[in-house]
């Protein structure tokens, strides 16, 4: 049709997408399908075939880079294995562990699609276990409804906020996001991932939250959660898209990381409660109490904003509770 590369960004988003998409490195989502067979004029069955490249094949992992006796000792594998079967069986014990994922695991491997956030270097073999293994998990979850991408608006956030007034409100959020069809999974980390939490795409219409309660304390829960919502609302689009969040305090330069952080407290605290508040000149746990009442959330939410805005992360931790008693997946097992 004589159409140069930037024809195509108003069927398929952005120049880089673009690019990906012609180069095989991203598939056509549906909604690209259907814009560029509407505006273009091109059958569907042209733009539904599946390209020579996809799908990826498990030949192209390095199965001896997986942390094969980290993933054992966390029952990755089902029963205990000896060093000597491990050694020699990577590769068969891998295949098996994600068989039941199909290719979505490999697929988004592969194209290296996902956003990290961390200041620090991390194995993306470990991480591409952990990523499988909280997939696993969430398959087996059973939903209530489909979600829906127009449901995660700024009435829902604070309902899911408002849940940590409760000394069970963790769990409370899980089987409320249940409830609207978003799992919410909590997988201990692996070792050089550094992880908090993240955001992933099961199928097109089944996010994913991926938590490790890597900090056992009520703020981080919460903000870590907020923060995976975000990334849901307004960035988890494409089928390879992930977003993996490391959320120590550090420099972070990223639009996306910032629109999500900031989206995540105004969820909790917003800016206009804050900025009336005495939580915001005062380092005072009476402080942190009172806005937490007038907010309906646990007093460890305004804790959090209030260490983060003094950049002074030794106050106020008799406000912060702990999570991983609520959740006995989280429990100190393996090695």
């Amino acid at each position: 049709m004589g159409l140069a590369q930037r024809d195509l960004v108003p069927y398929i988003g952005s120049k880089s997408k673009v690019s990906e998409v012609l180069s095989g490195k991203r598939r056509l989502t549906l909604p690209m399908i259907r814009a560029l067979s509407a505006g273009l004029g091109l059958p569907l069955k042209v733009l539904i075939q599946n390209p020579e490249s996809d799908p990826p094949t498990p030949d192209e992992i390095d199965w001896k880079r997986f942390p094969i006796r980290k993933m054992a000792a966390r029952g990755y594998f089902g029963t205990q294995r000896a060093g000597r079967e491990l050694r020699n069986s990577v590769d068969t014990l891998i295949r098996q562990f994600l068989a039941p994922l199909g290719s979505r695991p490999i697929y988004a491997f592969r194209r290296q699609t996902h956003h990290v956030r961390s200041g620090r270097s991390y194995d993306e073999y470990a991480l591409f276990a952990w990523t499988a293994q909280v997939m696993r998990q969430a398959l087996s979850h059973k939903l209530a409804t489909t979600f829906r991408a127009d449901l995660i608006d700024d009435e829902f956030m604070r309902r899911v906020a408002q849940l940590s007034w409760s000394n069970q409100g963790p769990v409370l959020a899980r089987e409320f996001l249940a409830q609207h069809g978003i799992p919410l999974v909590i997988e201990r980390h692996l070792p050089k991932t550094y992880l908090d939490g993240a955001a992933l795409l099961l199928d097109p219409d089944r996010p994913v939250i991926g938590m490790t309660l890597r900090y056992d304390r009520l703020d981080n829960f919460w903000y870590c959660l907020m923060h995976e919502l975000a990334h849901i609302r307004l960035h988890l689009h494409e089928p390879d898209d992930a977003y993996y969040d490391d959320l120590d305090p550090g420099d972070e330069d990223d639009p996306q990381e910032i629109e999500a952080d900031e989206l995540a407290r105004e969820a909790l605290v917003p800016r206009a409660a804050w900025e009336n508040s005495a939580a915001r000149d005062l380092r005072s746990p009476d402080a942190a109490i009172s806005l937490a009442k007038r907010l309906q959330v646990h007093p460890a939410v305004v804790a959090g904003r209030m260490r983060y805005h003094w950049k002074d992360f030794t106050i106020l931790t008799q406000l912060l509770g702990r999570v991983r008693p609520l959740f006995p997946e989280s429990a100190t097992t393996g090695v």
